[in-house]
């Protein structure tokens, strides 16, 4: 099959995150805003073109007063750098998996990432659409390593906020016209 330009239908798409809180729960989140430039076969991914872009104003953990302090100099300092990007520069296959390897830019930083995604189908929209594939997937960063450095020290000890940041995706595309 040849490669074709996919949309993303954010209605039924999602990228979220989740960390380490107070060494003892997660805190999750979403970002609302996010799009995608994907020039691909759906079934064989291995020469796909993908350019993600997240907007950082976007993100919700579901309490505004976390959310603002995300968007500040503190975290992703979202007045400066206003997106979070990855562009993939080699995907290799295994079955309906793949390992999507590229660069993944957050804060001004740009880092190797390696998403783990899977191909979860095909079919027609029922709905009068025309052609959508599904796509999930995963990775894991050290915030750190993006100048997202901030804690607070906690009292029985530890710290406020984890290194680890697990970012996961659900995507629905549809072909373009």
């Amino acid at each position: 099959m040849a490669k074709i330009n996919w949309t993303v239908d954010k209605a039924h798409s999602e990228v979220g995150f989740s960390v380490k809180h107070m060494m003892i729960s997660k805190a999750k989140g979403t970002f609302d805003n996010f799009d995608a430039k994907i020039n691909a076969d759906a079934e064989d991914l291995t020469d796909a073109d993908i350019e993600v872009t997240i907007d950082v104003t976007s993100i919700n953990t579901r309490n505004n007063d976390r959310d603002n302090h995300l968007r500040s100099a503190d975290f992703f300092d979202a007045e400066n750098y206003p997106n979070i990007t990855f562009t993939a520069k080699d995907i290799k296959k295994s079955g309906d998996d793949y390992e999507v390897a590229g660069d993944l830019t957050i804060k001004g930083t740009t880092k190797p990432a390696v998403f783990n995604v899977t191909f979860e189908g095909q079919s027609k929209d029922p709905m009068g659409g025309g052609i959508v594939a599904g796509f999930s997937g995963s990775t894991s960063i050290n915030r750190k390593e993006f100048g997202l450095t901030w804690n607070a020290s906690l009292e029985t000890g530890g710290v406020l906020v984890g290194e680890e940041v697990k970012i996961n995706f659900e995507l629905e595309l549809q072909k373009a016209e």
